[in-house]
């Protein structure tokens, strides 16, 4: 697996942590400090495009009888936060997060991450990534937990569909066709997102309902192709599901006229 120089920066971030507390081994507490309620994205997958970048928020809950000093989050990707092939740390400039009080122990925490395509983010990096973080008390308490919250990151999709001919006779045949693709982080470009079960559907002319009508295997480039016998006016549309690296994705309808 490629490294990328995100390392070196979140390597840097956690020697910060450890100038202001003693070196903390996984899940290590001192006190009474605790973490709770980390949420990232607002609870959605962070979702990014095949070029550009994409920022997000990270909050989570710290507490402590004397109140909350200061406290950090990193985000990696990998078994392990020393182990892990990429990451990213927050924006800010000391890298720490905006801890507000709520009352004399508990702070709301937050801080925006950016991550970016080409950057430290790469194919292999799609899925699963953890939180790191810390979070430091006026008495000098602290929790330091090497995985407090998992999320995940993935490569924006597209689906495409087109029915025809267009009109069509009833009881003839229509051929649906649409491709499947997805961000290539690599590249910079979308490229066909192969092997994939996609669903046909259809929905009746005046109606507000999708039905499934079979399943449609992606092949070369992402592509999609299936038969159906034309029988009345409506919609069809290809519906992916998706997976743990590639979110889900629907096609808007595309209308066939039956006569």
């Amino acid at each position: 697996m490629r490294m990328r120089a995100i390392l070196g920066v979140v390597t840097g971030a956690l020697a910060l942590s450890a100038l202001a507390v003693p070196a903390a081994q996984a899940d290590d507490v001192v006190g009474d400090t605790k973490i709770s309620n980390v949420v990232v994205n607002g609870g959605k997958a962070v979702v990014a495009g095949a070029t550009g970048q994409k920022t997000f928020t990270v909050s989570f809950t710290a507490t402590d009888d004397s109140g909350i000093d200061w406290a950090q989050a990193i985000l990696f990707h990998g078994s392990d936060i020393e182990s892990s092939d990429t990451g990213a740390v927050a924006n800010s400039s000391d890298l720490r997060a905006t801890c507000t009080a709520v009352n004399a122990t508990t702070s709301t925490c937050k801080s925006s991450f950016t991550v970016a395509a080409g950057d430290n983010l790469f194919n292999g990096a799609a899925g699963g990534w953890k939180v790191w973080a810390l979070a430091a008390a006026t008495d000098a308490d602290y929790v330091q937990k090497d995985n407090v919250k998992g999320f995940k990151v993935q490569r924006a999709s597209k689906l495409t569909v087109n029915a025809s001919p267009e009109p069509v006779k009833k009881g003839k045949t229509i051929t649906v066709t649409g491709s499947l693709t997805r961000a290539n982080w690599d590249t910079g470009r979308y490229a066909g997102y192969t092997a994939q079960s996609v669903k046909l559907q259809f929905k009746k002319k005046g109606t507000t309902t999708y039905g499934d009508v079979k399943t449609v295997t992606s092949g070369s480039a992402g592509a999609l192709r299936t038969t159906v016998t034309a029988s009345v006016d409506g919609y069809y549309r290809y519906n992916f599901a998706g997976t743990t690296t590639t979110p889900a994705v629907k096609a808007a309808g595309d209308f066939i006229d039956v006569q």
